[in-house]
C-alpha cells in the first residue's frame, strides 16, 4: 500500500473519533446533569423520619459499647438494614452529629446509585443517550423524600445501580469475585434484597458461563458474608430475622392490602404512563441488543420485589416500599439512544407535569384508607418545621412530649425514633406495636391494622414484666413466652449463644394472642 493511501485511511478515521469524543462528553454531560438535578431536588426535601431517629439509637448503644441493640439489657435487632447501621456506626466515630451523617450519608448514596445506574445504561445503549427512566426517579416525590430520611432507602439505591453496573462490565472484568461479593450483599442491605441477588448471580453465570468449580467458588464468596451475619443473628438475637419482620410480619400475605398500597402510588401520579411507555422500548431494546440477559435481569429482581411488597400488604409509608422496585425495573431505561427521542420527550412531559402538579390526595395529618402516609408531610406538619432533622426538632410533637413512663422507669410510646434520642441509653423505651418490644413482636397481628404496624400490645404486658403485677403475670410465666425473654436478655454466654441459635427457628415462628388472658394457651404453654 502506498504512502498516499495510508494518509487517506488516516483521514477518514478522524471524524469518527471525533464523533466518538463528542458523544462521550455528551453523555457525561447528561449523567452529571441530571444526578445534580436529583441531589438538588432531594436536599431541598431533606428530613429525617422518626423510623431514621430509631436506628440513630442503636447506633449511640454501638458507639457506646453496649452493643447493636436499642436498649441495654435486651438484644433485640431493631434495624432491618444491617449494613446501614454498621457504616452509620463508622462514621459516628467522627464525633460529627449522627443525624447529619445519616441525612448526608443517604443521600450520597442515593446519588452515587443514580449514577452508576446511569452509566451502565449508558454502557449497554453504546451511543448517544437521552434521559429517560431517570425523569420518573427525579419526578415522584418518594424518590426524593426517602434518598434522606435517615433510613438505608439511599444504600439500597447504591447497592442496586452498583450490582447492575457491575454485571453491565462484567464480560470484561478481570476478576470476578468482586463483583460476586457485592452481589451478594443484598440480605444485609435488606433482606428481602435476597431476591434481587439471586436473579442477579443467575444472570452472572449466563453471562460468564464458568466452569461448576469457579460457579461454586463464586457462590461460596457471595455468600460468605451474609452467611456470617445470619450465624451471629442467630446466636445474638435468637431469631431467624431482624425483628422488625416479625414486627410487621414479612412473612405473610396480605393481597389486598398490597394492591391497595401499589394503586396509592400509581394513582397519585399516573406512573402507569412512563412506566407503559418504556415497557415498549424495552422490548425494542431487547429486540436489537444482544445483551438480553444483562437487560432482563434488574428487570425480572424488579418485577419480583414488587410482587413480594404487595403480597406482605404494603407499607404505612406512601411509596417507600416500592421504590427498590421500580428503580430495579428502570434501570436498563434510566437512559435511551437518542433515536428514541420521542419517548424520552414523552417521558419528560409526564415527569413535568409530576414533579410540579401531581401529589397524594390527602392531608399530611391524616392518612389514607389503611391508613397510607405521606410520611414526610406528616412530620413536617407534626414538627412545623421544613427540614426536621435533628431530634430537638421533635421535642413538641405531643407523642414525643408526654410518653408513658412505668414505675421502674422505662418508657412507653408509638413513636420511639426521637424518644429514643432523648432518653439516656441505659433507659429501656418500648412501643406496643413490637419494634424495640420483644413481647409485642411475637403477639399476633391484628387484622385490621395500620400497615406494617399491626401489631398492638396493652400496657398491662410491660407492667407485669416491670414487677407490678397485672393480667399479664401469668402469660409472662408461659414457658414459650419466657423462654423467648430469656434468649434476649440472658447473658450472652457461649451456652446462651448456642442455645439462642438452635432455638431460633421455632422463636421466630413464636405467635400468642396479644390479650394477656390468651396468650398462653397460644403460645403452647
Amino acid at each position: 500500500m502506498r504512502v498516499s493511501e495510508y494518509v487517506i485511511l488516516a483521514e477518514a478515521e478522524v471524524p469518527v473519533a471525533e464523533t466518538r469524543q463528542v458523544r462521550h462528553r455528551w453523555n457525561l454531560v447528561v449523567i452529571g446533569v441530571i444526578a445534580s438535578v436529583f441531589a438538588v431536588l432531594a436536599w431541598q426535601r431533606r428530613w429525617m423520619s422518626d423510623d431514621g431517629l430509631i436506628v440513630l439509637r442503636t447506633v449511640r448503644q454501638i458507639l457506646d459499647g453496649n452493643g447493636p441493640v436499642y436498649n441495654v439489657g435486651e438484644r433485640v435487632e431493631v434495624n432491618t438494614s444491617a449494613l446501614w447501621t454498621a457504616i452509620l456506626a463508622l462514621l459516628g466515630l467522627t464525633g460529627l452529629r449522627l443525624e447529619w451523617l445519616a441525612v448526608g450519608t443517604g443521600l450520597a448514596c442515593a446519588v452515587g446509585g443514580l449514577v452508576l445506574g446511569l452509566d451502565a445504561a449508558r454502557r449497554l445503549h453504546r451511543g448517544a443517550v437521552l434521559p429517560a427512566g431517570v425523569l420518573v426517579v427525579c419526578a415522584v416525590p418518594p424518590f426524593l423524600d426517602f434518598a434522606t430520611s435517615g433510613l438505608e432507602t439511599g444504600l439500597v439505591t447504591l447497592w442496586l445501580g452498583a450490582t447492575w453496573w457491575l454485571l453491565v462490565r462484567a464480560g470484561t472484568a478481570r476478576r470476578i469475585w468482586p463483583v460476586a461479593l457485592v452481589i451478594g450483599l443484598g440480605p444485609l442491605v435488606r433482606p428481602e434484597l435476597a431476591l434481587f441477588s439471586m436473579v442477579m448471580f443467575g444472570a452472572l453465570l449466563m453471562v460468564c458461563r464458568p466452569g461448576w468449580r469457579r460457579a461454586v467458588a463464586w457462590l461460596a464468596v457471595a455468600g460468605s458474608l451474609p452467611l456470617v451475619y445470619q450465624v451471629f443473628r442467630m446466636g445474638y438475637y435468637g431469631l431467624l430475622t431482624p425483628n422488625t419482620a416479625l414486627a410487621k410480619e414479612a412473612s405473610g400475605h396480605r393481597w389486598m392490602r398490597g394492591l391497595y398500597y401499589l394503586t396509592d402510588l400509581n394513582d397519585a401520579y399516573l406512573l402507569w404512563l412512563p412506566l407503559l411507555a418504556l415497557a415498549g422500548v424495552l422490548a425494542w431494546i431487547l429486540r436489537s441488543n444482544p445483551r438480553r440477559v444483562v437487560t432482563l435481569a434488574p428487570v425480572v429482581a424488579g418485577i419480583g420485589l414488587a410482587i413480594y411488597t404487595v403480597r406482605v400488604g404494603g407499607d404505612f409509608m406512601h411509596g417507600r416500599m416500592l421504590l427498590p422496585a421500580i428503580f430495579a425495573v428502570l434501570l436498563p431505561v434510566l437512559v435511551l439512544p437518542v433515536k428514541q427521542w420521542a419517548v424520552a420527550a414523552g417521558v419528560g412531559a409526564w415527569a413535568l407535569v409530576a414533579g410540579t402538579s401531581l401529589r397524594v390526595p390527602y392531608a399530611p395529618e391524616f392518612a389514607a384508607g389503611t391508613q397510607i402516609a405521606d410520611e414526610r408531610a406528616f412530620w413536617v406538619n407534626a414538627t412545623g418545621r421544613e427540614h426536621p432533622i435533628l431530634a430537638e426538632d421533635f421535642q413538641n410533637v405531643s407523642a414525643v412530649r408526654d410518653p408513658a413512663v412505668l414505675p421502674d422507669g422505662r418508657i412507653l410510646s408509638y413513636s420511639i425514633g426521637a424518644i429514643g434520642m432523648f432518653t439516656p441509653l441505659e433507659v429501656t423505651v418500648h412501643d406496643p406495636i413490637g419494634l424495640s418490644n420483644p413481647l409485642a413482636a411475637h403477639a399476633s397481628n391484628l387484622p385490621d391494622g395500620r400497615a406494617g404496624h399491626d401489631k398492638r400490645i396493652s400496657a398491662d404486658w410491660d407492667l407485669a414484666d416491670t414487677g407490678y403485677g397485672g393480667p399479664a403475670v401469668k402469660a409472662l410465666a408461659c414457658p414459650a413466652i419466657a423462654e423467648m425473654l430469656e434468649s434476649v436478655r440472658a447473658p450472652l454466654t457461649p451456652q446462651q449463644f448456642w442455645r439462642n441459635l438452635t432455638g431460633s427457628f421455632d422463636r421466630t415462628s413464636l405467635r400468642y394472642d396479644p390479650d394477656p388472658a390468651r396468650a398462653c394457651s397460644g403460645a403452647g404453654s
